[in-house]
């Protein structure tokens, strides 16, 4: 999603604009006429942006990004008050906050009564007791599928990915986070626990990976793959590659793997620059209300799992989303497991020697 996990599909939607220094602004008198939002490319969707701006009398200004790096590096080069809202990988809100990049929250402005248990995470969206950003969306990164090409009963297997039946027709999401951590579970270690120990037999599994695969890339060319039949298998994927291209073609799918799989999640929160933190915050009320969420979680750009439970979805779309699977696939899946910087170097290490061998 960092991720990005998840880098997403930045191709599907242009963007609604970009602004640095945004018109009407809080400082002055009158009402602010005008929102920047640095999202994810989700959040980009005019149908999800609509609503609100009616609603406020506003217009909301929307930069995409791939990279929690990226994003800092466009905060950075910016003036106060050029940015009001902040979409971040939920694992990254802490190091984010305590750069002084995000306001603190008032909990009571949000119901989390009704978002997920398993997503509300206190120790991602929390820093000294204080709240600097609300859950909004979560995902997985597992493995996605043409079921007319492969076995599904196959794809239940971590295992499978090293089957030679399947030689040539995987490709590899290029994010080393989720993929090296999916390895990990099929070498039967915990995520969260991987040491600097663990990285010669990851490093070979990887490259036994690597004489199956076709191909390794970003979203949008595993994607591409997947949908012109180049590829059968991305190892890394999920339904934020295949639900928006059922339509299409119902074949593309995506589960869960027996052994278990890794799961994102990304928050929304309020800049702490921002001169327009009240408009601001009334952003981040309406994305994890209800409606925002439903439309979020439908947005054209990529398909995911809303955190507020009440999201009033079809029956269709909460059956694409894998709605009542949930539980299952929360209690079989561990969130992205962030390495203190020397073991991140090493697996960076790791991914660049699998990427270039």
């Amino acid at each position: 999603m960092r991720m990005r996990r998840i880098g997403i599909i930045v191709t599907a939607i242009a963007l609604v604009g970009v602004a640095c220094g945004g018109g009407g602004g809080g400082g002055g008198a009158g009402a602010p006429t005008e929102l920047n939002a640095l999202v994810w490319c989700d959040h980009t969707d005019p149908e999800l942006l609509r609503p609100f701006e009616e609603a406020n009398g506003v217009k909301v200004n929307v930069k995409d990004y791939e990279g929690t790096g990226v994003a800092l590096g466009i905060l950075e080069q910016s003036q106060p008050g050029d940015w009001d809202v902040f979409v971040v990988d939920s694992v990254d809100v802490p190091r984010v906050a305590q750069a002084g990049w995000l306001a603190p929250l008032d909990p009571n402005d949000f119901p989390w009564d009704d978002f997920f248990p398993e997503v509300r995470m206190p120790e991602m969206h929390y820093v000294d007791d204080t709240l600097y950003a609300v859950p909004e969306k979560f995902g997985y990164n597992t493995i996605a599928y043409n079921s007319e090409k492969v076995d599904p009963e196959d794809m239940r297997d971590l295992q499978s990915l090293w089957d030679p039946t399947y030689r040539g027709r995987i490709a590899v999401y290029d994010y080393y986070i989720p993929t090296m951590e999916l390895v990990a579970i099929a070498l039967g270690i915990e995520p969260s626990e991987i040491t600097e120990d663990d990285l010669p037999a990851i490093a070979d599994k990887l490259a036994e990976l690597k004489e199956q695969a076709a191909l390794t890339g970003d979203v949008v060319t595993t994607q591409t793959a997947l949908a012109t039949g180049e590829v059968d298998i991305i190892v890394g994927g999920g339904e934020y590659v295949t639900a928006v291209l059922e339509s299409e073609n119902p074949a593309l799918d995506w589960v869960l793997p027996d052994q278990g799989g890794i799961r994102w999640q990304q928050a929304i929160g309020v800049v702490a620059t921002s001169e327009k933190k009240d408009l601001a915050t009334k952003f981040v009320q309406y994305i994890v209300s209800p409606e925002g969420q439903a439309r979020l979680a439908t947005s054209s750009c990529y398909w995911a799992m809303p955190a507020n439970s009440k999201a009033p979805l079809s029956a269709e779309e909460k059956e694409i989303l894998r709605w009542d699977e949930q539980p299952g696939f929360i209690a079989n899946s561990d969130p992205y497991f962030i390495p203190d910087p020397e073991l991140d170097r090493k697996m960076l290490d790791v991914w660049t020697e699998f990427l270039g061998g």
